[in-house]
């Protein structure tokens, strides 16, 4: 029941997940990121140890083909679950269990992979690749974006959508992007798309406030002088 894009940017540094699902603050417990590591996703009856394990063996050198399939071999119930990882190097890999929900569909593009479950037919993570691909926006946060609209244009989950994440890590150790619509009776992903659209001429100004104080801008708040 969820969908998600996994993306790196290798002239930024950075590397991210944008999900969508029916259920309720899909952000909590599926999409994960590590600073000079890569992303991970953990879904299709959940189990969140899953996604930092991937990426710790991916920070002691593993590719994502070899972490997946160290979780494959060391998991319990594996195949409830559906997995993807991405690294700085672009290497991609997915994995989904022979008791994943619905239409579960995987698909790898250059610098992505997608992967969903309970789709409304299998060629959505086809069309999130692509639509990763296609969008010539600045920041990683824009392609991710894009792929996860073209995804729910594509069909997306047969049921009706009700949370989205969109989560990125660049060089500082923590997470640049963490935005999230935890349950919406609308569009998710359109609101999310418009967190992502007021946060984007921020982003950079919150990190230099973290390293920099002294440079930072203008706080633009009562009493800021």
């Amino acid at each position: 029941m969820t969908f998600a894009i996994l993306g790196r940017c290798a002239v930024r540094g950075q590397a991210g997940v944008a999900i969508a699902t029916s259920s309720i603050a899909i952000g909590s417990r599926c999409p994960f990121v590590m600073s000079g590591v890569g992303a991970a996703s953990t879904q299709n009856i959940t189990d969140p140890r899953l996604g930092p394990a991937l990426l710790d063996m991916m920070a002691d050198g593993s590719s994502p083909t070899e972490a997946i399939d160290e979780v494959i071999k060391s998991s319990a119930q594996i195949e409830h679950r559906q997995l993807a990882a991405i690294d700085m190097d672009g290497q991609t890999a997915h994995f989904t269990g022979a008791k994943a929900l619905g239409n579960s569909a995987g698909a790898e593009g250059a610098n992505c992979v997608a992967v969903g479950n309970l789709l409304d037919n299998d060629w959505v993570p086809s069309a999130m690749t692509a639509g990763f691909a296609a969008d010539d926006g600045e920041y990683l946060a824009d392609h991710l974006m894009a792929s996860l609209a073209a995804g729910m244009e594509a069909g997306g989950e047969a049921g009706p959508v009700r949370s989205a994440a969109l989560l990125v890590a660049g060089i500082e150790s923590w997470p640049v992007i963490d935005l999230r619509i935890d349950w919406s009776e609308g569009d998710p992903i359109a609101e999310l798309a418009a967190l992502w659209a007021a946060y984007r001429p921020l982003m950079d100004d919150y990190v230099t406030r973290a390293l920099n104080p002294e440079a930072a801008p203008s706080y633009g708040v009562p009493g800021d002088e």
